[in-house]
């Protein structure tokens, strides 16, 4: 028996259980990223949603690695551990080659003649030179810190280059040592100096506007509509004091998903403050929330605006009279802090031990295809399983740079990088672990060595460059089954496995 579905004894009985494991240990992740999303919003910015929040986003590849390598003989443990590897390779090298290029496709914009600057502007078909995304620089900075995640992996494997078997007793409880110290730090690095937060907020304020305000405060001709604006805002004031209050101003914000960038209220409405209570007084009058939303509104363009425009216009009324009303429904939505922290800890719950559960039967139906199948378990680790677990952050991220400014943009790829450097340092973490634990060879130099090339090459090229051509995505495309061939030549060519 494998978890709790029968044994396998021919191929087609073995992809049977692989599509079967996958499609539970999808759900097992999705109810782990819900319940770490949920778990985020309630609890807001700080060591949990530094530390927690993002290797909780790691945790399904992790677990993967240690159930490859924990159970069964030192043999058995040598033998599986390869699969896991290959899934911790796997999942970095898709996020930096197939995903970073299929952001570039869909956030393509039209660039200046220098290719420097930014246009909102919906980009041409087939401009591969005068089209692409632009970033900022605090996404230098976050590839920068990806490529950080490779020191443990070179530690580990430099003995091994240099043909010193004695040195890589050494060196692997010291790439433990560097990998978790690096882990602890990074945590601690978003803690007090939380400026990936403050760029989710600027971030969630681009997207209220984008999808809600640009589509209800405009007049026809694309100009903020000051009546209808100030008919919103004495809705909003609620005691007809003629100013607006901070809790007052939560009725401006209905509808926001805070879970889905870890963000709570309060920090956006201090952001609204910010941005509109130009006397200082923490609260905003009638001029002030005039001026602020028409700031937003003008900094603000949407391509999909004139495709959408009229229709908008017609609705705008209605969708106005919904966004007051949903205001007295919050309340109820919200009554018990309790019970929304009950949610949050159950779907966790629930959605690691499906992962426990069910990560060493789906490592064990992988050897057993690739036996079955004639074909290397590496590959079925390193390329459908990566897939199915990054699915959902594919779609995340594709979504968000879809909206084609250089905020989402700069956000989307810094949200990769982000995460190739969890699932690196917290994949080798285990691994260095297991090995170390378990007395294990060191046979993953070929996965190791994708693995960095890959890091390195779209790290550096992020380190230092801003503005990506839509010409870039091929490369980034070319280098995934580059990845693959490499890993077939140093496998069974060179036998670095």
């Amino acid at each position: 028996m494998y978890g709790f579905l029968p044994c396998a004894t021919n191929i087609w009985g073995h992809l049977f259980l692989i599509v079967v494991y996958q499609y539970l240990l999808y759900l097992g992740d999705k109810y782990v990223s819900t319940g770490s999303e949920l778990m985020f919003s309630l609890v807001g910015p700080g060591i949990f949603g530094a530390s927690a929040f993002q290797i909780l986003g790691s945790l399904p590849e992790a677990l993967l690695v240690l159930a490859s390598g924990i159970s069964g003989s030192q043999e058995t443990a040598q033998a599986e551990v390869v699969s896991g590897v290959g899934i911790l390779a796997g999942s970095t090298v898709f996020l930096l080659t197939l995903l970073w290029g299929t952001c570039v496709v869909f956030g393509k914009v039209d660039l200046s003649e220098d290719l420097k600057s930014f246009d909102t502007g919906v980009a041409k078909p087939l401009s591969f030179l005068s089209s692409g995304i632009t970033t900022d620089c605090q996404t230098h900075d976050t590839a920068r810190i990806m490529i950080l995640s490779t020191i443990p992996f070179i530690i580990a494997q430099l003995p091994h280059v240099l043909g010193s078997s004695s040195a890589g007793n050494v060196a692997t409880p010291f790439a433990l040592i560097v990998s978790v110290t690096f882990l602890f730090l990074y945590c601690f690095y978003q803690v007090f100096q939380p400026w990936i937060q403050h760029r989710r907020l600027e971030y969630m304020r681009h997207k209220f506007v984008q999808n809600i305000l640009l589509q209800k405060l405009l007049t026809s001709d694309g100009r903020p509509n000051e009546v209808v604006i100030k008919e919103l805002f004495h809705k909003i004031d609620q005691n007809n004091d003629n100013f607006v209050t901070p809790g007052e101003l939560k009725g401006l914000i209905l509808g926001i998903q805070f879970q889905e960038v870890g963000l709570n209220e309060e920090d956006f409405v201090e952001m609204v403050l910010k941005d509109f209570d130009t006397s200082n007084d923490a609260q905003i009058d009638e001029k002030e929330f005039i001026r602020g939303i028409s700031k937003w509104l003008s900094e603000t363009k949407e391509e999909s605006v004139n495709k959408t425009f009229h229709q908008s216009v017609q609705e705008s009324t209605e969708e106005q009279d919904t966004l007051i009303t949903r205001e007295n429904k919050k309340v109820q939505g919200v009554t018990s802090i309790f019970w929304s922290y009950l949610k949050a800890a159950s779907l966790l719950f629930v959605g690691i031990s499906i992962l426990v559960l069910l990560a060493t039967p789906l490592i064990k139906t992988v050897v057993n295809f690739s036996s079955a199948a004639h074909i290397p378990s590496i590959y079925i680790s390193f390329i459908m399983v990566p897939m199915v677990f990054n699915h959902r952050r594919a779609i995340s991220a594709i979504q968000s740079i879809r909206q084609k400014r250089q905020q989402s943009a700069s956000l989307t790829l810094s949200e990769i990088y982000s995460g190739a450097f969890m699932n690196n340092i917290l994949g080798i973490s285990t691994l260095l672990g297991i090995v170390y634990a378990r007395g294990l060879e060191w046979n993953f130099s070929a996965q190791v060595l994708v693995l960095l090339i890959i890091c390195l090459v779209m790290g550096l090229y992020t380190s230092f460059y801003r503005t990506f051509p839509l010409w870039t995505c091929f490369i980034a495309y070319l280098l995934y089954p580059f990845s693959l061939i490499l890993l077939y030549v140093l496998t069974y060519t060179y036998g670095w496995a």
